[in-house]
């Protein structure tokens, strides 16, 4: 068993055992109550490792079904443990202040039926919310200046998708209003950078013919994500070549003096599939190649960034975070990538831009992180 999956079991299977405790001291459930309460908890925490195992199995369906129930009460289980914790911090607060001489803040302590009750509502209320959020899909647009277009260029418009987890639970109704958003932009270049699959695709051709229908003159290009390679590396190469993007996959393309795209793989990619020749150049020895009078774009799946390509590379454009898609899971992912969405200005004339994504994974759901399509105009001054 993988140290993942240990880890996974051990924190979620925590978290729900920190549910049934609190279900258990609120509502005083019998004996029968109590075993079907543990039993549906436990089937839960199981739910997603399961849906995986039947998707692998072909019963596509019933992995589809238990997916939507499963992460949907993923995200509902997730908004319960922080109100829970809040009001537990406050309820302690509350009881150590009332150990002060005069005090009588421990009347303000909430606990049992109505409190459980309050957190269930407001966790229903938190679910709907979130999940209208995550359906409604925006346009992000970033404004950019930059000497290095040729002189008969005054503007390119660049769209970039990113992180949509194309599977059981993202379709085609999502994808279609993504590919309307990005009609809507007319760009010059469409990029993705990377999860723009989630799942098995070989059953999903419908939606590689979907994205083959957009067109920009300059084309499209994409790289790989983890989520790529987690569902199969050829696979997913399959799909993205059908979709009509050109992968680069540790390469470097140039449309002639307009632009210098480099893309690099997800580091899973590197570590599971290392590449031979060219294709395992890093991403310095890429960067350093760009003609640096050409505008040079970045595609990285992860906002992280290498202090020796600064200055090599204009503009890096990456995903992989979703903005945290649940707050205050932002704060976590915080952690491990500060800079986890929008426009950042970096040393030695480079750019970053972190994409939220315009999908979901795990839980349909974004609360503070809404999805959107990015638009980045890239507009000519004189030198």
């Amino acid at each position: 068993m993988s140290v993942f999956l240990i880890s996974f079991l051990s924190i979620y299977g925590g978290v729900h055992l920190y549910l049934f405790l609190k279900a258990r001291s609120a509502l005083a459930p019998g004996l029968a109550a109590s075993l079907a309460l543990a039993f549906f908890l436990t089937a839960m925490v199981v739910a997603p490792i399961a849906v995986r195992l039947l998707d692998r199995q072909g019963m596509h369906l019933a992995s589809r079904y238990l997916a939507y129930v499963g992460y949907t009460w993923m995200g509902l289980v997730f908004f319960f443990f922080w109100l829970s914790l809040c009001l537990d911090v406050f309820n302690l607060s509350m009881k150590i202040l009332a150990l002060l001489p005069g005090s009588n803040t421990g009347r303000f302590a909430w606990s049992g039926r109505g409190s459980f009750m309050f957190l269930t509502l407001g966790v229903i209320f938190l679910g709907f919310l979130s999940g209208f959020s995550a359906w409604r899909i925006g346009l992000d647009r970033v404004v950019l200046q930059t000497m290095k277009l040729p002189s008969r260029v005054d503007k390119l418009t660049i769209a970039q998708i990113s992180d949509v987890h194309l599977g059981l639970m993202v379709g085609e109704r999502r994808l279609d209003r993504i590919i309307r958003l990005v009609r809507k932009a007319d760009p010059d270049l469409l990029v993705c950078t990377g999860d723009l699959v989630d799942a098995q695709m070989d059953r999903f051709n419908h939606l590689a013919e979907m994205l083959a229908d957009i067109r920009p003159p300059l084309g499209k290009f994409a790289v790989m994500g983890n989520h790529e390679f987690y569902a199969g590396i050829r696979q997913s190469e399959s799909f993205l070549k059908a979709a009509g993007f050109v992968l680069l996959r540790n390469q470097e393309h140039r449309l002639d003096d307009l632009l210098s795209i480099v893309g690099v793989d997800d580091p899973v990619g590197r570590r599971r599939y290392p590449e031979k020749g060219s294709a395992n150049l890093s991403e310095t020895d890429l960067v350093a190649r760009s003609d640096s009078q050409t505008f040079t774009i970045l595609l990285k799946h992860r906002p992280t960034v290498e202090k020796a390509s600064l200055g090599h590379f204009d503009l890096q454009l990456s995903g992989h975070t979703h903005g945290g898609q649940i707050f205050p899971f932002n704060l976590v992912v915080n952690h491990f990538y500060p800079r986890q969405n929008g426009f950042y200005r970096l040393g030695g004339d480079s750019m970053l831009h972190v994409s939220r994504g315009a999908g979901t994974w795990g839980p349909p759901m974004r609360f503070f992180s809404s999805p959107h399509v990015t638009v980045i105009e890239l507009s000519r001054i004189e030198k």
